[in-house]
């Protein structure tokens, strides 16, 4: 394709296009992934200047799509990700000529030595990794003062729908794929940080039960609650890569629970008709200070879900999210991160949570924009997890959340699924390390964008894959920016 029609394609055709359609493209020669690397590239260099959601680009992206587009002349395409092109959350190791930095300036210059287990199985699958995207520095456990998606390394992340919270701390991943900067993005969650910032940018946006996706070589924070999952602009895309995410991993103990689902279908759970039978709760307590309009979208969704043939109970978790508490991540963060940085490229200066603190303290002005209050808290554990604290909570959070909350609820009244505004009671499923799915339900009047949440069991991601498609093909509602 000659320049002229190159740029055609990308102001009047790319916009919204889904990865089957791309896929599609491609394999009738109309398209080709180093043209759509090229696009992307474009977009980003247009679009991203206000956004700030691309930290950098993947220097060898375009000569891996000229060698994709190689393959699928000669031997057919991997799957239905080649030559497709992702952005990556800066959290997660590319053993590439990228940085790896959670986007922290102590780690600006840290290359990792091999990529993450997930960034591995993109790359197996024929993915083409365009970038990296901005996110809030420390996956937004640094200060709790932090607006979403400010880091140091790249700045603030803006919401591409107006002035609007831009999510975090998958910020940069969900801000740009709502632009259209590739087709899809991978973002990680401990407690809300794929469903708040894919919500609040008009995207679907899966977080796995804890098991079902590898964590290792992602900076972590937390390893009882963190999984990486996809943001997408539809569910269908959003399901193409997760099944590529999803697998074993020796070096991750608990990922066996994804052996059950080698060579599983995901596909076949998108169903037009998902809905019909369906039965959801809702917890008022867990929305009670939500804005009077997302309250009206709220009761909108649940009238259209009705009308999908589903059934709809208020009924009562017995719990607060308020129950929780902070005390599981500060333990962990600090053993997380130092086993991190102590295995990280001997070539790194930073080798421990002690040293980026210290690191920060040298360049305050930089830095310590919003204090490192939570760093430091997390610092003055004994990062042994021996601690009675630590194992109450633990304990605490496991029982109330997985136990109480969900399996009991869920048994005593019937119900398939929660149902929840937003990211509003997220940190419930991310303590019990249970799956949600969040589609786009619209925009306020003032713009702002809103979508409802699908909150499961674990291991539920068939089910919940069935009512966010059936959902989303019978409300359409993702919007662009």
């Amino acid at each position: 394709m000659h320049h002229q029609k190159l740029e055609d394609y990308r102001k009047n055709k790319l916009d919204e296009m889904t990865i089957a359609e791309l896929q599609a493209e491609m394999e009738e020669g109309n398209l080709s992934s180093e043209e759509l690397v090229l696009m992307y590239k474009e977009n980003i260099s247009l679009r991203d200047k206000n956004t700030h959601a691309v930290l950098e680009i993947n220097p060898d992206a375009l000569l891996a799509a000229q060698a994709l587009d190689f393959e699928r002349k000669h031997k057919g395409p991997r799957s239905k990700l080649h030559g497709i092109p992702l952005l990556v959350k800066d959290n997660m190791d590319t053993g590439d000529k990228m940085h790896t930095s959670a986007g922290s300036l102590a780690m600006a210059d840290h290359y990792a030595l091999r990529d993450a287990k997930v960034v591995e199985r993109l790359r197996a699958a024929g993915a083409v990794i365009l970038g990296k995207t901005n996110m809030t520095e420390w996956a937004n456990f640094m200060s709790d003062k932090m607006t979403n998606g400010y880091s140091s390394r790249g700045g603030q992340v803006k919401n591409p729908y107006g002035a609007f919270d831009v999510g975090g701390s998958s910020s940069g991943s969900a801000a740009g794929v709502a632009s259209n900067l590739a087709a899809a993005a991978v973002g990680t969650e401990t407690s809300g940080s794929i469903i708040n910032p894919a919500a609040q940018n008009s995207l679907v946006g899966i977080k796995p039960t804890i098991g079902l996706v590898s964590r290792s070589g992602i900076i972590p924070l937390s390893h009882t609650q963190d999984t990486a999952g996809p943001l997408a602009r539809t569910v269908e895309d959003a399901v193409a890569v997760f099944e590529v995410l999803v697998g074993k991993d020796e070096e991750d103990s608990i990922t066996a629970f994804a052996e059950q689902f080698t060579d599983y279908g995901w596909h076949q759970h998108l169903k037009k008709d998902g809905l019909s039978g369906a039965s959801f709760g809702i917890d008022r307590r867990l929305f009670e200070d939500i804005p009077d309009e997302q309250a009206e979208l709220f009761e909108k969704a649940v009238n259209e879900l009705k009308e999908c043939g589903a059934d709809v109970l208020d009924i009562d978790l017995g719990m607060d999210q308020e129950d929780l508490g902070f005390a599981v991540l500060l333990h962990e963060f600090k053993a997380d991160l130092n086993a991190y940085l102590a295995h990280s490229n001997p070539e790194h200066p930073i080798r421990s949570m002690g040293d980026v603190i210290a690191f920060n303290n040298e360049y305050p002005e930089t830095m310590l924009k919003f204090g490192q209050n939570l760093l430091e808290q997390a610092e003055r554990m004994s990062g042994k997890l021996t601690e009675r604290e630590y194992v109450e909570a633990l304990e605490r959070n496991r029982f109330l959340a997985a136990e109480q909350g969900m399996n009991d609820t869920f048994k005593e009244t019937g119900v398939d699924a929660l149902l929840l505004p937003k990211d509003f009671g997220c940190n419930i499923g991310a303590a019990a390390g249970f799956p949600s799915i969040t589609v786009p339900y619209g925009l306020t009047e003032s713009g702002e964008p809103f979508g409802i949440t699908f909150a499961g069991q674990a291991f539920d991601e068939p089910k919940l894959i069935e009512y966010a498609y059936a959902f989303e093909q019978a409300t359409a509602g993702r919007r662009r920016p």
